[in-house]
């Protein structure tokens, strides 16, 4: 079951953009590379048959039963869509959405009006701590 949205209104009281509860997340999480071992696009036989970071199950599991909204997004293409949903049921990933054709290359610069907070998988999915890191902002 996905979480709520609740309605919201700007200051001038028209209506914005729904936004969830304050303490449910919504991880959008890459698949090559960080839930299973990385696989190009160019070697789709692979996709089929890679097996999941336990770590990375057993965490995104708990974040989805945590009530929390789950989203795989991948630089899969499109025609990867059926082998890819197909891979995540059959190992027991929980989910809400599978977006496709995430660009490539890495280097993500994500800028948007709602609170984006990123997390660079080094290896192993734990429980996540707050720490302080140095960011680009825009110029005042």
């Amino acid at each position: 079951m996905a979480a709520k949205l609740k309605e919201t209104k700007g200051k001038d009281g028209k209506l914005i953009s729904p936004k969830l509860d304050e303490d449910v997340r919504n991880f959008l999480i890459d698949i090559d590379g960080t839930i299973t071992d990385d696989i190009p696009n160019e070697e789709p036989e692979r996709m089929s048959t890679c097996e999941p970071y336990a770590d990375a199950l057993e965490m995104c599991n708990k974040w989805y039963d945590e009530g929390h909204v789950i989203t795989y997004f991948t630089s899969r293409t499109e025609e990867h869509r059926e082998v890819t949903t197909e891979w995540l049921n059959r190992h027991g990933f929980k989910f809400h959405n599978l977006l496709m054709n995430k660009p490539r290359g890495g280097n993500y610069h994500w800028i948007d009006n709602h609170m984006v907070r990123a997390t660079r998988f080094n290896g192993k999915f734990t429980d996540l701590v707050i720490e302080t890191k140095e960011i680009e902002v825009f110029k005042k």
